[in-house]
């Protein structure tokens, strides 16, 4: 991978991330739409680091010094890692000219991982089926991954008109 992938993906992941924030900012605002609470990731990497994977409710489990720096941190790293795992799929071709649909089908993809990961560790089961609404919750991250992947491709054309 080179030096200017490497650049472009970290600017298209911080981009995509933005977007995908910006999505949830204005669901809250219209919609009252409580979104993911970041410092509870951090709290979820804090007890990782210190060997405790899942817990049987994140909220419930002791804080982390800088939970909430933590858990932001880690939503943009994870965004960025997305964006270097996309474009080592699409290739520089993607970059010169990015089209929205493989970018869509990859930001979807992307929801496997609070799917399998975030949210059992967290407590909520896999695919969010310990919540009180799975369906909604499921529904909340896949469209959260949704608009992941429409950051990617707009970061992309972003990008593309500025160098």
């Amino acid at each position: 991978m080179t030096t200017e992938i490497f650049f472009s993906a970290v600017l298209i992941g911080i981009g995509a991330t933005a977007f995908m924030d910006m999505v949830a900012l204005s669901q809250k605002l219209i919609f009252s739409q409580q979104s993911l609470n970041y410092a509870m990731v951090g709290r979820w990497l804090g007890h990782v680091a210190q060997g405790q994977i899942v817990h049987r409710q994140i909220t419930a489990s002791d804080p982390v010094l800088a939970e909430r720096l933590l858990g932001w941190s880690a939503h943009y790293l994870t965004g960025v890692v997305f964006a270097l795992g996309f474009l080592a799929v699409v290739g520089r071709g993607w970059l010169e000219a990015p089209s929205v649909l493989p970018a869509i089908a990859f930001g979807t993809l992307t929801v496997l991982a609070p799917f399998l990961i975030l949210q059992p560790g967290m407590g909520a089961g896999l695919a969010a089926r310990l919540t009180p609404d799975p369906r909604a919750a499921r529904l909340k991250s896949v469209f959260a991954h949704l608009s992941f992947g429409i950051g990617l491709w707009i970061a992309a054309n972003c990008i593309s008109i500025s160098f």
